[in-house]
């Protein structure tokens, strides 16, 4: 009998957290550097991004740490990254309806704002929702 180690395939589970975190990482990222520039790009940056709601902004880049950190949490298989993302879903949907809020009262805004917050959203409902089916059979945290 050989010794030699079979190599087995991927488990879907594991695949679907590699999925899951890496879109997560690259999404803070992406996140991080369109909310920096944004914020710290100058007057033309700024100017570019046209009626930005501050307090979403800010929430949006903030939450950009946090979107990586559960990616990379999610990437090393680490329970608690669906701490993360539940926190991220609720905060982002509370958020999202205090956009709503703004531009129900007359606020200025970009329309592509209302399409990233339904994007995020959506995104971290969903993670809510998979994460925890990916680690241990769905047990949750």
């Amino acid at each position: 009998m050989s010794t030699a180690t079979v190599a087995r395939p991927r488990s879907r589970p594991a695949a679907g957290r590699w999925l899951l975190g890496g879109l997560a990482v690259v999404f803070g990222v992406a996140t991080l550097l369109e909310g920096g520039n944004v914020l710290w790009g100058g007057p033309d940056a700024r100017a570019e991004a046209g009626n930005v709601v501050p307090f979403v902004l800010m929430f949006n880049f903030g939450a950009g740490f946090a979107y990586v950190a559960g990616g990379l949490a999610t990437l090393l298989g680490r329970r608690w990254s669906i701490w993360v993302a539940r926190g991220l879903a609720i905060s982002t949907l509370l958020v999202f309806a205090a956009f709503g809020v703004h531009v129900l009262s007359g606020g200025s805004h970009e329309t592509r704002t209302l399409i990233a917050m339904t994007l995020r959203s959506g995104f971290w409902v969903a993670q809510a929702l998979l994460l925890p089916r990916l680690f241990e059979g769905g047990r949750h945290a």
